[in-house]
């Protein structure tokens, strides 16, 4: 066996329908000079089975079996194991291009980079969306310190990441990468890919990012949160995140900077799990994002996503919209509250009074305000979300968060 170049690290838990894609598209890289290491972390179906099958089948398949400790803990246990100059990360849901770590090689080798961040593919329901960064091009320490890190969680515009969260569409050093990686917590389970992404960059000389996708990411109906079972659980956990992130970014950006930046990732996080519409633990209404929308408003709520759920499943509980259709142009059979996801075609002017864009991407919410246009929709019904950094810093501090981002209601 040549030299490992790079070593490929795959969490796996429950995931036994689609971790043969995964670990097929792998073995038939183009590039050779790699390890693949399959972390079981205590997966309770046939996914230990089949990582050992692979590892007797091919001598480059590594195989860890650990006890359920969540995904952290299983990426540390990958990376200790690891021996290739460079680590990229796979999510064994996930399936890669063939040329995904030749490409991603060249790119850190060419250019002596700490760093490569590339564009992916989105899988949902059969349908592909290219994903592309928009900051492509080679940055170095200066760069990544005045350009990159002052606007890697928000970029100026609510709430859009500077450089994506994801750590499966990026090739990292291992000298760098053990500094970081072994740091977070294995208790944050809300954001583990950007307490790894944002924290790495703080540490990094060089970076390159390339517009060129080699990653299948896959949207699944079943990894969507749809309901918020316990707020406070959910706070707490975002709150590890937040302070985890303050307390490395303070290392080497100003404190009004962190603070906007962590305030509107927050922020962004709350609005999707709670609905958007927040209350306290009396049923009272503490916050309502959407601008102008009044209580009982005949409204449309555009996507069937995550935040679209929530929206719907929010409403039921407390019935302030009149949720008169629920649209997407993803279209699938899907049904919350006696509303089903209806195409887009359905929407008529005369039959709501507002129409909520169900996401926190204003890359996504124009190119959705656009197309809603293009059949008919009057921009003026369609919803703005509330953005003042004063009343939302507010909003936090009501809910229970700190200076230092921590939970302390629970």
């Amino acid at each position: 066996m040549k030299t490992v170049e790079v070593s490929v690290i795959v969490p796996i838990y429950r995931i036994e329908k689609y971790l043969p894609q995964c670990i097929d598209s792998l073995l038939s890289q183009s590039f050779l000079n790699f390890e693949l290491i399959l972390v079981d972390d205590g997966s309770p179906d046939n996914c230990p089975r089949i990582c050992d099958e692979y590892a007797k089948a091919d001598s480059r398949v590594k195989v860890i079996h650990k006890k359920n400790g969540g995904l952290v803990s299983a990426r540390k246990e990958g990376l200790k194991k690891a021996n290739g100059k460079f680590i990229t990360f796979v999510d064994g849901d996930d399936w890669v291009d063939k040329f995904y770590l030749d490409i991603m090689f060249k790119l850190a080798d060419a250019n002596e980079a700490d760093l490569v961040v590339t564009g992916h593919f989105r899988e949902f329901d059969g349908k592909i969306e290219t994903i592309k960064p928009k900051n492509v091009g080679i940055y170095n320490e200066g760069d990544i310190k005045k350009e990159i890190l002052p606007n890697a969680i928000y970029n100026g515009e609510f709430c859009e990441h500077g450089v994506s969260t994801y750590v499966w569409n990026k090739l990292f050093k291992k000298e760098l990468l053990d500094q970081i990686l072994f740091n977070v917590p294995d208790d944050v389970v809300m954001g583990e890919d950007a307490a790894i992404t944002f924290s790495y960059l703080t540490i990094c000389k060089k970076i390159v990012i390339s517009s060129t996708p080699l990653y299948y990411y896959r949207q699944r109906h079943d990894s969507i949160v749809k309901s918020v079972e316990n707020p406070k659980t959910e706070y707490y956990r975002l709150g590890l995140l937040m302070n985890y992130l303050q307390s490395k970014l303070s290392l080497s950006l100003d404190e009004e900077n962190i603070r906007k930046q962590i305030t509107y990732y927050l922020y962004s996080q709350i609005l999707v799990r709670s609905g958007g519409l927040i209350y306290n633990e009396d049923g009272d209404q503490l916050f309502n994002p959407f601008l102008n929308v009044k209580n009982n408003s005949k409204v449309v709520v555009y996507s069937s996503g995550s935040f679209g759920q929530h929206i719907l499943s929010t409403n039921l509980k407390n019935s302030f919209f009149d949720v008169v259709n629920w649209i997407d142009i993803d279209y699938h059979e899907l049904e919350i509250g006696g509303n089903s996801v209806k195409p887009i075609s359905s929407a008529n002017n005369l039959d709501y009074d507002y129409l909520i864009i169900a996401t926190i991407n204003p890359t996504y919410y124009k190119e959705i305000k656009k197309e809603l246009s293009l059949v008919g929709v009057d921009e003026k019904k369609i919803v703005k979300i509330n953005t003042n950094f004063d009343q939302v810093s507010n909003l936090l501090d009501q809910l229970g968060f700190d200076s230092e981002f921590k939970f302390q209601n629970i």
